[in-house]
Formats: structure tokens, C-alpha cells, sequence
């Protein structure tokens, strides 16, 4: 695949050790709710906020080697912050940028990061076997009517890892949104992002 990867740090105008690096999903980009309000979140407590904005049509994905497209991320993340010294690292992935974020968690620099994985694909195999297996502390965020990625019985195994903190969204949907009620899904979002600053 190996093609240049839009990026955007948002840098603390004083300087920070606190980086925090947003994996967006195939069509949830960093604009949307739930990357949004987190970059805001994560900029106000001191951290650089690294966006990675990649962009895939239908055959793309279809066609996605993860293994491939953590490449070219981390050739981005490497870019973008090559002057700098970062302590504390988070890492923010949202559904496709799970896969991602499975494939980076094998890179030496993210061995003490915290992962937040939002609406994570159980469904994959890897990325499912990579939360089972991880020793890194994890918040992982679901939809209950998410049809895509929410998986009971691997959900419930996910359980005897006492390194993640498992939240299931009721009603919520792929988007952690609740389908055609705007105020209660505003609600969803106050919730998670609460989450997301308490972790």
C-alpha cells in the first residue's frame, strides 16, 4: 500500500512531554464527535495532540493489510514528532484504527502507553487477541447495538483481563450514538469523554 498519510500535531504553545495520538475510524474522522471533543479534552490537560487523517474508499478497505497501512503510520508518527521527547503517550483508536493500534502496540515506544480503544472490532481475530493478551492499561468504550464490532462472547472474555476497563454504551451504536435521538446521544458523548479524562 505504502502511500503518504496526512497528519496534524496540535502542539502546547509552552512545549509538553504528554502526547496523545488519535487512530480515527475508516469513515469517523478526527472531526467527528467523539475525536473531537477528545482532542479538545487531551489538548486542555497539557497534552500535543497527534491526528492521523488517513482516508479510505470502499475498495480500500476492502482490500486493507493493517500490517502495511501501521507501517505508514508510524513512519508518520515518527515524522511528526522526530525532535521530540515524550514521556507519557496515549493512544486514542476508534474501530478501524483498532487494527492499527494492534500493529503498533509491537513498537518498543508505545510500551508504556495507555490505550483508549473506541468501538474496537472483536470481530477480528488480532485485534481481539491483542486486547485479551496486552499488559498496557486500556479503556475500551462499546455500543450494545453495534452490529459491526460488539461481540458478547468475546466481550465477555475481555473480562479476565484485569488491565482494561470494559464500558458497554446501552443502546449505542457504532458511532456510540443512539439511533434518531440527538439529545440522549449527547448525553452518550458527555459520558464517554468523562471516561476518557478519568483513565
Amino acid at each position: 500500500m505504502s502511500k503518504s498519510i496526512p497528519f496534524r500535531l496540535i502542539e502546547q504553545k509552552e512545549g509538553t512531554d504528554n502526547l496523545v495520538i488519535v487512530l480515527p475510524g475508516a469513515g469517523y474522522s478526527t472531526q467527528a464527535p467523539l475525536l473531537y471533543y477528545t482532542t479538545s479534552l487531551f489538548y486542555k490537560k497539557g497534552f500535543d495532540v497527534l491526528h492521523i487523517n488517513y482516508s479510505f474508499n470502499r475498495a480500500e478497505i476492502s482490500s486493507l493489510n493493517e500490517r502495511d497501512l501501521a507501517i505508514d503510520v508510524q513512519l508518520v508518527i515518527d515524522t511528526a514528532i522526530h525532535e521530540k521527547k515524550y514521556r507519557n503517550l496515549y493512544i486514542v483508536a476508534k474501530s478501524i484504527g483498532t487494527k492499527v493500534l494492534r500493529c503498533l502496540l509491537d513498537h518498543p515506544m508505545f510500551n508504556d502507553a495507555k490505550l483508549v480503544w473506541l468501538t474496537p472490532l472483536l470481530q477480528n481475530d488480532d485485534v481481539f487477541n491483542a486486547m485479551v493478551t496486552t499488559d498496557q492499561k486500556g479503556l475500551c468504550i462499546f455500543g450494545e447495538k453495534d452490529s459491526h464490532c460488539f461481540i458478547v462472547e468475546r466481550y465477555e472474555m475481555l473480562k479476565n483481563n484485569q488491565n482494561l476497563t470494559l464500558k458497554v454504551i446501552e443502546g449505542g451504536d457504532h458511532s456510540l450514538e443512539l439511533d434518531e435521538d440527538p439529545f440522549m446521544s449527547i448525553e452518550i458523548l458527555k459520558s464517554v469523554i468523562s471516561d476518557i479524562n478519568e483513565f
